[in-house]
């Protein structure tokens, strides 16, 4: 538990088990309005949102629930004693996890293996999937510790550093390769318009600028099929549903095996840079850094 106010902890206990502020109050005895100036003090100190208000109640964050998760049993034991504080003799508390939000496509295939040697040797990771914006709206609540994003942020409250380049490929299986032959390269993309569109969101944004970057012209097709994970989608056009524009590194396998033929090789490839973002200052966890660095390192080989 550290250097924290013994008060403020049991303070979020109390709020973590009643799930809202009024409830903790009526149960320590406090008005509410303390209890809500304790919560926001403790997560001051701790420099990460501990609980999400909702119109009734709270719900902990997963930085919430690890902390009850480290905080509760000794608690609840210097409740029941009678003569005061702890033994002394208790084990050193290990390490709190390390934060990690991303792309789903990205954490499972490149992230989580490059980080794997460090959860063999004690680091513990905690990992949360989502798109771009929302995840950087939660990194600045504190929700996260280290976010890799699609973009770079805007502004200054966030600190990002570049990563790794996507490359974004035209593919379809070999079936579909063979009837358009190449008609592509003659007719340009009016070749595709009666082949199904497969396409992780229904405002297809890779496919879009895909067609502005290498076609120059506006998108007019609309989507077969969505699914809202990248790896959904080659698996999908492998078995034959139609077309779709993918990053590279999702589908190196399938065009290697042959399972997936790539419709257009442009001289100049469309790329998207990811980066790996952060809010300003020192991390409390000492940790953060070593999944930083290693991340880093591991991106050069992506």
């Amino acid at each position: 538990m550290g250097g924290m106010d013994l008060n403020l902890l049991r303070t979020f206990l109390a709020v973590h088990r009643a799930g809202s502020f009024t409830a903790a109050a009526q149960v320590l005895g406090l008005s509410q309005s303390t209890v809500t100036a304790q919560i926001r003090t403790l997560e001051r100190q701790h420099g990460r949102e501990l609980f999400e208000r909702l119109p009734r109640g709270v719900a902990p964050t997963p930085v919430a629930e690890e902390l009850a998760a480290r905080v509760a049993g000794p608690l609840d034991a210097l409740a029941a004693a009678t003569g005061g504080g702890g033994t002394g003799g208790e084990a050193e508390a290990p390490p709190e996890p390390v934060h990690l939000a991303g792309p789903a496509e990205l954490l499972c295939t490149s992230v989580l293996p490059a980080l794997a040697p460090l959860v063999a040797d004690g680091v513990r990771l905690r990992v949360a999937t989502g798109l771009t914006d929302p995840l950087l709206e939660e990194l600045r609540a504190g929700r996260h510790d280290l976010v890799v994003a699609t973009r770079r942020p805007p502004g200054r409250t966030l600190s990002a550093v570049p990563l790794a380049d996507e490359e974004f490929v035209l593919v379809a299986a070999p079936v579909w390769a063979e009837r358009l032959g190449g008609r592509i390269a003659a007719e340009g993309p009016a070749a595709l318009h009666r082949v199904p569109l497969v396409s992780y969101a229904e405002d297809l944004p890779i496919v879009r600028r895909y067609w502005r970057h290498v076609f120059d012209r506006r998108l007019v097709c609309r989507a077969a099929l969505t699914v809202p994970d990248l790896r959904g989608v080659v698996a999908a056009v492998a078995a034959g549903a139609g077309f779709a524009v993918v990053p590279r590194y999702l589908c190196e396998g399938e065009l290697a095996s042959g399972a997936l033929v790539l419709l257009h090789e442009p001289a100049d490839v469309p790329i998207n840079t990811g980066y790996l973002v952060q809010r300003p200052g020192a991390a409390a966890n000492p940790q953060v850094a070593l999944v930083r660095e290693r991340l880093l390192r591991a991106a050069r080989s992506w």
